[in-house]
C-alpha cells in the first residue's frame, strides 16, 4: 500500500510513488475445502473465507453437492470486494471444483486437515497442539445433508486427517465455514498478530 501523487495529462495519467504505508503481508497458509452450496450461499462462503484470511478456496463435488459447476472468474470478483473490505492486500486463490477425492489426493500430507465432523464420536474439541503451528493446514466442511457413508469412511481414513467438531448443533454450511475458520485463527493463525500499522503510526 502506497501513498503516490497523481499526474493527469491530456489522456494520460501517472502515479508517482511518494512512500510505502503498508508492507504486504501474507496470511496463514490455509486452504477452505467446501462443498458449494445454493448461489446465494456459496457467495456468502467466499465472501467471509476471503475476510477471515483463508489463502485458497478449494470448491469440491460430493454425493450431495447441490451445484456442479461453478464460475472462478465470478467468485474471484467476490473475493476481491471482500478483500478491499477488509483492506487485505491480497486475494486468494480461486481453484476450480474437484470431486472430493481428487481435491483430498492433491492435498496429500503438506500439512493436516481439520475435518468438521459432526458424527464422529472420535471428533475432538479445537485444543490444537503446537505442533500444526505454522504448518500448511485445510479446513473440510462437507455440503447440506453432510457427507455420505461412503466419503465419511474414505475422509476418516486418511493420515493427514483431524477430525473436530463444531459443537453440539448441526450448523448450515456457511455458519459451519465462519465458525471452523473462526476457531482455526484465534488457535493457529495470526490474529494473534499485532495489528498493522502504517510506519509512521504509533499504537
Amino acid at each position: 500500500e502506497w501513498m503516490c501523487r497523481l499526474g493527469v495529462s491530456g489522456k494520460s495519467a501517472l502515479l508517482q510513488t511518494v512512500k510505502q504505508l503498508r508492507a504486504q503481508v501474507q496470511v496463514p497458509d490455509l486452504t477452505l475445502f467446501f462443498a458449494p452450496v445454493k448461489k446465494a450461499r456459496t457467495d456468502f462462503i467466499i465472501e467471509k473465507a476471503t475476510e477471515l484470511g483463508v489463502a485458497r478456496i478449494q470448491a469440491v463435488r460430493t454425493e450431495f453437492t447441490q451445484t456442479a459447476r461453478l464460475r472462478e472468474d465470478r467468485l474471484r470478483l467476490l473475493a476481491i470486494e471482500a478483500a478491499e473490505q477488509t483492506e487485505r492486500l491480497d486475494i486468494p486463490d480461486i481453484l476450480p471444483m474437484l470431486p472430493l477425492h481428487k481435491a483430498l489426493e492433491g492435498w496429500g500430507h503438506k500439512g493436516p486437515v481439520f475435518y468438521c465432523d459432526e458424527a464422529s464420536p472420535k471428533a475432538t474439541s479445537w485444543q490444537f497442539s503446537e505442533q500444526y503451528k505454522g504448518r500448511p493446514s485445510a479446513l473440510l466442511i462437507g455440503p447440506e445433508g453432510g457427507f455420505s457413508a461412503n466419503e465419511r469412511s474414505m475422509i476418516r481414513r486418511l493420515q493427514t486427517v483431524v477430525p473436530v467438531t463444531l459443537g453440539p448443533r448441526i450448523l448450515r454450511a456457511e455458519t459451519a465455514v465462519i465458525s471452523a475458520l473462526t476457531l482455526w485463527q484465534s488457535k493457529l493463525g495470526d490474529w494473534s498478530s499485532p495489528p498493522y500499522l502504517a510506519p509512521d503510526q504509533t499504537i
